[in-house]
């Protein structure tokens, strides 16, 4: 038997490391940075936090956690949520994106359900709810409204107060929600709510003061989220408060963090970005007037006495001045819909909202990751299936890199060649490690061959192929969306498995044993490009070359189909190329050779045993 020479060891090293980044690569390359960049800004948002609390700021920016702040509303729980949301006199919202009503009850955003969006593959399936009022299981909703200041005992609206609406229609696109409510003490509060036709809400307050003195009053809006909802549970998709306060840039907690922390996160704002919470598809922003400033605040809390963990992300401005026989108002936004890119790259422009772009997770790859996601779009436009986008796009990508694939394969190619020759060179100076090497390297110097040529073009593809990976798993246009076949829903695993064969057996098959079509047909491909190199001269090198497959294809099964049928293709793809490139380069191509030596005795043993037969 050979014995194993240290460039065997790091070729195969090597290949592994390649073949395991996508799928664990992107835990080195995305989470631990941006883990690391969370943990750095938690430290300064802590001492902001501190700093402004210390400071008794009341003036320009009111001191941003406050008892009234930090009192969450509280409502007996109702057993369902329509019993919920027949708690207030409502008037409903009636848009093509959303079907929903404001509870005139607090005057609160509080039932929100996409139109365009079903829980499941079937279109009768219900739609996605996204809020829900303050008493129902999973409460989530809006707020906006005003505190006192400097000590005023003015009453001002609150969670109990009942709005009237002056209006007798729904809040569409084309018709406003206006309401009003007096507080008895020469104070009158108005507010109107627009919508437009996709997801975002303009929200005007304004206050009149008919008393003989001058008012100030705080302005605030505040989400609420009561109880952990579902989460993917992968590490590559932030799930959880997220924003951009202004200079301080993308900030991102999750549901655990937010829990974890000694008490809120507040940031000092001077103008500018959005707050909100936001799932793999969905999400809810607050987006205050870009001109002014404010203090924002992330928060945690768990629950107590039987109630939900709660979770909240909220803004105050600066203290209004409402002088006798004045008015004065403060505008505010608040998304609440579907993470769909163009929806909500054409409200940055619009509105001039700071990075709201970073409400989809592009993760660190974000220079490829939205090109490339534009790119997906346009051919889903063109050839009306995503899964023929996914498809193509990969064709597309991998003809970008052709160059530079095609240098690696061809270095790899003139390596093969050498092989004989190396291993002559290993053979005669086995006992000088030393010598063996500088021996090697001057067979490449002489044959003009770079050991590195083979590795750095793949290298430097990674990215582009993580990026294209991030945007399959957060692209909504994924969501439902079918392929061809038994394919109906590209973002969930293939619903097949080998274990009751591809259902014609008739029972369930546990999760992690779903090892349908696609993931095999991946795994046949990633053998069958693995079987074009040589053989390990090592033998435990080529049992773990073996069964890498394998461990692929039970490793992918539970993933959404689309990535699934992505990498098969991309495989495929690359077995073509590096077929072409090796025969153009006269190399020996090993994949029959291979075959016959993995199948062969199988074969020979098939034979014998139809041979006993006869």
């Amino acid at each position: 038997m050979q014995s194993q020479h240290p460039d065997d060891t790091k070729n195969m090293m090597l290949a592994v490391a390649l073949a395991m980044a996508v799928l664990f690569g992107w835990n080195y390359f995305y989470a631990a940075p941006q883990i690391r960049a969370q943990q750095e800004k938690a430290e300064l948002e802590k001492k902001r936090a501190q700093d402004l609390n210390s400071s008794g700021v009341a003036g320009s920016v009111p001191a941003a956690v406050t008892a009234q702040q930090q009192a969450a509303p509280a409502a007996a729980p109702a057993a369902t949520r329509e019993e919920a949301l027949a708690r207030s006199p409502r008037v409903s919202i009636e848009t093509p994106s959303l079907k929903g009503s404001v509870a005139l009850k607090g005057g609160l955003i509080d039932d929100l359900t996409l139109t365009k969006h079903h829980e499941t593959v079937d279109p009768k399936s219900p739609n996605v709810i996204l809020l829900s009022p303050m008493a129902a299981p999973d409460a989530y909703f809006a707020e906006h409204g005003w505190q006192a200041a400097n000590g005023s005992k003015q009453a001002v609206p609150g969670a109990e107060t009942l709005w009237q609406s002056t209006g007798s229609g729904p809040l569409t696109p084309a018709s406003p929600l206006k309401m009003s409510w007096d507080n008895g003490g020469g104070l009158v509060f108005h507010r109107t709510i627009t919508v437009d036709a996709d997801y975002m809400f303009s929200i005007t307050d304004e206050v009149e003061n008919k008393t003989a003195a001058s008012v100030d009053l705080i302005p605030y809006a505040r989400l609420y989220r009561f109880g952990k909802p579902h989460t993917t549970g992968y590490s590559v998709l932030h799930e959880g408060l997220i924003g951009v306060p202004g200079d301080v840039g993308l900030t991102e907690v999750t549901y655990a963090q937010a829990l974890d922390e000694a008490g809120p996160k507040a940031f000092d704002v001077k103008s500018g970005g959005w707050i909100g919470i936001t799932d793999k598809y969905w999400a809810s922003a607050l987006i205050p007037d870009q001109a002014a400033p404010y203090v924002a605040v992330f928060e945690g809390r768990k629950g107590v006495a039987g109630r939900p963990d709660l979770y909240t992300t909220e803004y105050t401005r600066p203290a209004v001045t409402v002088a006798s026989g004045q008015s004065q108002k403060v505008d505010g936004l608040l998304y609440a819909g579907a993470k769909q890119v163009k929806v909500v790259e054409s409200y940055e422009t619009k509105h001039n909202i700071k990075l709201f772009n970073k409400l989809i997770d592009w993760g660190w790859f974000h220079f490829f990751t939205r090109p490339l996601n534009h790119l997906l779009d346009w051919l889903y436009q063109i050839l009306g299936n995503f899964g023929l986008a996914i498809l193509a796009v990969t064709v597309l990508v991998k003809a970008a890199f052709y160059p530079l694939a095609n240098k690696s394969y061809e270095s790899m190619a003139k390596m093969k060649k050498l092989q004989p020759q190396m291993e002559v060179l290993r053979e005669r100076f086995k006992d000088d490690k030393a010598r063996q090497q500088q021996e090697v390297m001057q067979l490449y110097q002489k044959e003009k061959i770079n050991p590195l040529a083979g590795c750095l073009p793949i290298l430097i593809q990674i990215p582009v192929f993580f990026a294209l990976y991030k945007v399959l798993f957060i692209s909504i246009d994924m969501r439902h969306a079918p392929f061809y076949g038994w394919i109906h829903d590209l973002s969930a695993p293939d619903p097949t498995s080998l274990f009751n064969l591809f259902g014609l057996l008739p029972f369930a098959v546990p999760e992690f044993l779903l090892i349908g079509v696609w993931p095999i047909i991946m795994g046949i491909t990633m053998f069958v490009q693995m079987q074009l190199n040589p053989p390990q001269p090592d033998p435990i090198q080529q049992k773990m070359f073996s069964y890498m497959p394998l461990m692929f294809t039970f490793l992918l099964g539970s993933f959404p189909a689309g990535l699934v049928i992505y990498w098969a293709w991309n495989n495929l793809l690359s077995i073509f190329q590096q077929y072409y490139i090796s025969q153009k380069a006269g190399a020996d191509i090993h994949l029959l050779d291979n075959m016959k030596r993995i199948f062969g005795p199988v074969l020979r043993l098939l034979g014998r045993g139809q041979e006993t037969k006869s």
